[in-house]
Protein backbone atom coordinates (compact mmCIF):
# COMPACT_ATOMS: atom_id res chain seq x y z
CA UNK A 1 0.00 0.00 0.00
CA UNK A 2 1.26 3.47 -0.85
CA UNK A 3 0.90 6.51 1.42
CA UNK A 4 -1.88 8.07 -0.67
CA UNK A 5 -4.14 5.02 -0.75
CA UNK A 6 -3.78 4.69 3.03
CA UNK A 7 -5.57 8.06 3.47
CA UNK A 8 -7.90 7.94 0.44
CA UNK A 9 -11.23 6.15 0.97
CA UNK A 10 -13.05 5.16 -2.22
CA UNK A 11 -15.89 7.56 -1.29
CA UNK A 12 -13.49 10.47 -1.68
CA UNK A 13 -12.76 9.77 -5.34
CA UNK A 14 -15.09 11.68 -7.65
CA UNK A 15 -15.09 11.67 -11.45
CA UNK A 16 -16.80 13.95 -13.97
CA UNK A 17 -17.34 16.74 -11.46
CA UNK A 18 -18.73 19.91 -13.00
CA UNK A 19 -16.65 22.85 -11.74
CA UNK A 20 -15.87 25.86 -13.90
CA UNK A 21 -13.04 27.41 -11.86
CA UNK A 22 -10.43 26.83 -9.17
CA UNK A 23 -12.81 28.44 -6.67
CA UNK A 24 -15.63 26.03 -7.58
CA UNK A 25 -13.47 22.90 -7.38
CA UNK A 26 -12.03 24.03 -4.02
CA UNK A 27 -15.62 24.56 -2.77
CA UNK A 28 -16.47 21.06 -4.00
CA UNK A 29 -13.49 19.64 -2.09
CA UNK A 30 -14.53 21.65 0.98
CA UNK A 31 -18.01 20.14 0.85
CA UNK A 32 -16.54 16.64 0.44
CA UNK A 33 -14.29 17.00 3.51
CA UNK A 34 -17.13 18.62 5.47
CA UNK A 35 -19.51 15.75 4.69
CA UNK A 36 -16.99 12.97 5.32
CA UNK A 37 -14.88 14.43 8.15
CA UNK A 38 -16.91 17.28 9.69
CA UNK A 39 -14.29 19.90 8.76
CA UNK A 40 -16.00 23.20 7.96
CA UNK A 41 -15.92 23.70 4.19
CA UNK A 42 -14.80 27.33 4.66
CA UNK A 43 -11.79 26.10 6.66
CA UNK A 44 -10.84 23.77 3.82
CA UNK A 45 -11.28 26.31 1.03
CA UNK A 46 -9.54 29.10 3.00
CA UNK A 47 -6.52 26.88 3.67
CA UNK A 48 -6.34 25.65 0.06
CA UNK A 49 -6.44 29.24 -1.23
CA UNK A 50 -3.87 30.38 1.36
CA UNK A 51 -1.45 27.74 0.03
CA UNK A 52 -2.33 28.56 -3.58
CA UNK A 53 -1.41 32.24 -3.02
CA UNK A 54 2.17 31.08 -2.34
CA UNK A 55 2.29 29.55 -5.81
CA UNK A 56 0.17 27.31 -7.99
CA UNK A 57 -0.09 23.67 -6.94
CA UNK A 58 -0.58 22.79 -10.62
CA UNK A 59 2.20 20.43 -11.71
CA UNK A 60 1.61 20.51 -15.45
CA UNK A 61 0.21 17.78 -17.73
CA UNK A 62 -3.33 18.64 -16.53
CA UNK A 63 -2.80 17.68 -12.87
CA UNK A 64 -2.61 19.55 -9.55
CA UNK A 65 -2.06 18.73 -5.87
CA UNK A 66 -3.91 21.39 -3.87
CA UNK A 67 -3.01 21.01 -0.21
CA UNK A 68 -3.37 22.81 3.08
CA UNK A 69 -2.69 22.63 6.80
CA UNK A 70 -5.76 22.30 9.01
CA UNK A 71 -5.71 23.28 12.68
CA UNK A 72 -7.03 20.48 14.89
CA UNK A 73 -6.68 17.77 12.22
CA UNK A 74 -5.09 14.62 13.67
CA UNK A 75 -4.18 12.69 10.51
CA UNK A 76 -3.69 13.52 6.82
CA UNK A 77 -6.72 13.24 4.53
CA UNK A 78 -6.93 12.99 0.75
CA UNK A 79 -9.51 13.26 -2.01
CA UNK A 80 -9.35 12.92 -5.78
CA UNK A 81 -11.55 15.04 -8.01
CA UNK A 82 -11.57 14.60 -11.76
CA UNK A 83 -13.36 17.36 -13.63
CA UNK A 84 -15.62 16.89 -16.63
CA UNK A 85 -13.92 19.92 -18.26
CA UNK A 86 -10.37 21.18 -17.56
CA UNK A 87 -10.00 24.55 -15.81
CA UNK A 88 -7.24 27.19 -15.83
CA UNK A 89 -4.84 26.59 -12.93
CA UNK A 90 -1.67 28.63 -13.49
CA UNK A 91 0.32 25.44 -13.99
CA UNK A 92 3.96 25.78 -15.13
CA UNK A 93 3.06 24.52 -18.65
CA UNK A 94 -0.11 26.71 -18.78
CA UNK A 95 -2.15 23.56 -19.47
CA UNK A 96 -5.61 23.52 -17.85
CA UNK A 97 -6.16 20.98 -15.06
CA UNK A 98 -8.78 18.24 -14.84
CA UNK A 99 -7.23 15.86 -12.26
CA UNK A 100 -6.75 17.15 -8.71
CA UNK A 101 -5.46 15.23 -5.72
CA UNK A 102 -6.31 17.14 -2.55
CA UNK A 103 -4.25 16.68 0.59
CA UNK A 104 -5.12 18.07 4.03
CA UNK A 105 -2.56 17.70 6.80
CA UNK A 106 -2.39 18.63 10.49
CA UNK A 107 -1.19 22.17 11.17
CA UNK A 108 2.13 20.95 12.57
CA UNK A 109 2.68 18.31 9.86
CA UNK A 110 6.30 17.65 9.10
CA UNK A 111 8.15 14.87 7.29
CA UNK A 112 5.08 12.68 6.72
CA UNK A 113 3.35 15.54 4.86
CA UNK A 114 6.35 15.94 2.56
CA UNK A 115 6.59 12.19 1.99
CA UNK A 116 2.92 11.99 0.96
CA UNK A 117 3.27 14.99 -1.38
CA UNK A 118 6.42 13.49 -2.88
CA UNK A 119 4.69 10.16 -3.45
CA UNK A 120 1.67 11.84 -5.09
CA UNK A 121 4.04 13.75 -7.40
CA UNK A 122 5.80 10.48 -8.25
CA UNK A 123 2.49 8.78 -9.01
CA UNK A 124 1.44 11.66 -11.28
CA UNK A 125 4.79 11.62 -13.09
CA UNK A 126 3.94 8.14 -14.46
CA UNK A 127 2.62 9.28 -17.85
CA UNK A 128 0.63 6.14 -18.65
CA UNK A 129 -1.03 6.00 -15.22
CA UNK A 130 -1.69 9.75 -15.23
CA UNK A 131 -3.51 9.52 -18.56
CA UNK A 132 -5.58 6.54 -17.37
CA UNK A 133 -6.53 8.45 -14.19
CA UNK A 134 -7.57 11.42 -16.34
CA UNK A 135 -9.87 9.34 -18.58
CA UNK A 136 -11.30 6.49 -16.44
CA UNK A 137 -15.04 7.07 -15.97
CA UNK A 138 -15.50 4.80 -12.94
CA UNK A 139 -14.44 6.29 -9.58
CA UNK A 140 -13.92 2.83 -8.06
CA UNK A 141 -11.49 1.94 -10.87
CA UNK A 142 -9.64 5.24 -10.35
CA UNK A 143 -9.29 4.34 -6.67
CA UNK A 144 -8.08 0.83 -7.56
CA UNK A 145 -5.41 2.24 -9.92
CA UNK A 146 -4.12 4.49 -7.13
CA UNK A 147 -4.27 1.64 -4.61
CA UNK A 148 -2.29 -0.73 -6.86
CA UNK A 149 0.42 1.81 -7.70
CA UNK A 150 3.76 1.32 -5.94
CA UNK A 151 6.42 4.02 -5.55
CA UNK A 152 9.97 3.30 -6.63
CA UNK A 153 12.02 2.00 -3.76
CA UNK A 154 14.96 4.25 -3.00
CA UNK A 155 18.36 2.56 -2.86
CA UNK A 156 20.07 3.80 0.29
Amino acid sequence: MNRLSAILPVGQVLVDVDASSKKRVFEHAGLLFENHHSIARATVTDNLFARERLGSTGLGHGVAIPHGRIKGLKNPLAAVIRLSQPIPFDAPDDEPVNLLIFLLVPEAATQRHLEILSEIAELLSDRELRERLKTETDAVKVHEMIERWQPLKSVA
